[in-house]
């Protein structure tokens, strides 16, 4: 078998065994044979109605943010960008945060108008980084990307801030979407999740080979027949729609999008054919294992998911930091 086979297979099956984890280990096991034996009722009700979901929902947000990282890290040539990093996923839980303090419904959307708000918020963001960051600097250094999506991130908080200072009874909603959660969400945030996520994925699917020629620098790209300003416009809105729907059905998830692609590049090379879905399959896999540890560390109590990933990835970020400061010094 193949290197990148042997990658697709050790992916699959740790994607199959974090499932498994998820959905039997809780404060009620549940012996997976439940799937297909109904004859428990209370078993079977914990199974389909709280822990699937939950599980299905975390794989989702997971998968989305990766994938969504991985693009902009080959969009951006920057293992440090992520939704998280460049300020994408604050600009999203704008657009969610005014839906909830305001109490929006927009005609036509209705129950979508959530990840709707959240996806706009996501994409004028990215839009607004870039732009800065251009302007700043010609040459979109590391450094210079990082910070300005610092910038936006603090002023976009401060605007949450505000609206929390401002709020009443929506406060403990707020807070509490706010740390990132995939707890009593349910089917209907399933799918509300998936159509935006089969679009954004399928947005981001159709520019890998783009991807690959943009990592040799735009006027390569150009070169070889690739229409760059439509591209990067079609990776942005996958990117976004990706962010905005993991942000608006669990709130702020931190640096999923930067360890997963990070360290499937490491393992398993750059090429964004198979870059893309691998880190599809792991960052599911990551978010469900991370809401299994939110669960059960301190039960009969939750921590929010947010807070195990921020763990995970501080540290990831500081090392590829500090890793790509000395390459560039050298």
């Amino acid at each position: 078998m193949s290197k990148i086979g042997i990658a697709y297979g050790i992916s699959i099956i740790l994607l199959v065994i974090a499932v498994w984890l998820g959905v039997s280990i809780g404060s009620v096991p549940i012996p997976f044979q439940t799937l297909w034996d109904s004859s428990d009722e209370a078993a079977w009700n914990i199974l389909w109605k709280i822990r699937m979901p939950r599980v299905i929902l975390a794989a989702l947000v997971g998968a989305s943010l990766a994938l969504a990282g991985a693009a902009f890290q080959g969009l951006l040539k920057n293992p440090l960008a992520d939704p998280y990093t460049l300020g994408v996923s604050s600009g999203a839980s704008v657009g969610a945060v005014i839906t909830i303090f305001f109490g929006l419904s927009l005609p036509l959307l209705g129950l979508y108008t959530l990840p709707v708000m959240s996806m706009m918020g996501a994409f004028v963001t990215m839009l607004a980084v870039v732009g800065f960051a251009r302007l700043v600097d010609r040459a979109m250094k590391m450094e210079t990307i990082i910070l300005t999506g610092i910038i936006f991130s603090s002023f976009l908080g401060s605007i949450i801030s505000l609206m929390i200072a401002l709020t009443g009874e929506e406060l403990r909603q707020i807070i509490g979407w706010l740390l990132g959660s995939v707890s009593m969400r349910g089917w209907s945030y399933v799918a509300m999740d998936v159509p935006f996520v089969a679009i954004g994925a399928l947005l981001i699917w159709l520019n890998r080979r783009e991807l690959n020629a943009m990592m040799f620098g735009e006027e390569r790209a150009i070169h070889l027949g690739v229409d760059v300003k439509k591209r990067k416009m079609m990776i942005l809105a996958g990117g976004s729609m990706l962010t905005g729907a993991a942000v608006a059905v669990s709130g702020t998830i931190g640096f999923v999008g930067l360890v997963v692609p990070h360290m499937t590049r490491l393992l398993w090379g750059a090429d964004h054919r198979h870059l893309l879905p691998l880190s599809f399959l792991n960052g599911a896999t990551l978010l469900i294992i991370c809401d299994l540890v939110a669960r059960t560390i301190i039960s009969p109590s939750e921590l929010p998911v947010g807070v195990i990933t921020a763990f995970i990835g501080a540290p990831v970020f500081a090392f590829i930091f500090f890793r790509q400061r000395k390459r560039g010094g050298a």
